[in-house]
């Protein structure tokens, strides 16, 4: 099994680059983000209770965040790999996402960090926020606490994987065929 996690800041391109590489590479896509809209959309109590937070820019708890996880992943058991996308965010989430997986004989192979500069996503975001639905994509300043949180809390798993020798860095400039090409270069590494 290929197991990747894409990193990076809000409005990085994780999603759309998991798109092309779930294809490229027949690989699970399982984003955070879509579990957690799902979820809101359908009004689940966890839905509700991630919906608070992520109004606020804030980060879902690891406890509610992991177990959904689990879920998804045993959901897709006859799966070649998984991309995790907005998952972990956390030193803690990254701990448990590892255990789990090696309870499966399993591990993650790299993180793959999209590198973009703050003010080019704070652009991307709030070009996103036009027709997105996400009220965390409207307003600048819930924009700049998420990047807060990210920096905070985040940032520090490119230590956690760098300590393993699985960080791999990739300018998320450019065209979006430019950056699959960058990225798929690490994957076939891998």
């Amino acid at each position: 099994m290929k197991n990747i996690v894409l990193f990076g800041p809000p409005g990085a391109g994780k999603g759309t680059q998991a798109d092309f590489l779930k294809d490229m590479y027949n690989l699970v896509h399982i984003s955070t983000g879509d579990v957690f809209r799902f979820n809101i959309k359908n009004k689940t109590e966890l839905g509700l209770l991630a919906k608070k937070y992520m109004d606020e820019g804030d980060l879902v708890p690891d406890e509610v965040t992991i177990n959904m996880l689990k879920a998804e992943v045993e959901k897709n058991a006859d799966a070649n790999g998984f991309i995790f996308d907005g998952f972990p965010r956390t030193e803690s989430q990254a701990e448990a996402l590892d255990v789990f997986l090696a309870e499966k004989g399993e591990q993650i192979n790299g993180m793959v960090a999209l590198e973009v500069p703050e003010d080019a996503l704070v652009t991307r975001l709030l070009e996103r926020g036009k027709t997105s639905g996400r009220t965390d994509d409207t307003d600048e300043s819930k924009i700049r606490n998420r990047f807060n949180e990210y920096n905070t809390k985040t940032a520090v798993l490119k230590d956690y994987f760098d300590a393993q020798d699985k960080y791999y860095g990739v300018n998320g400039l450019g065209s979006i065929k430019e950056i699959t090409q960058r990225i798929a270069k690490v994957f076939d590494a891998l």
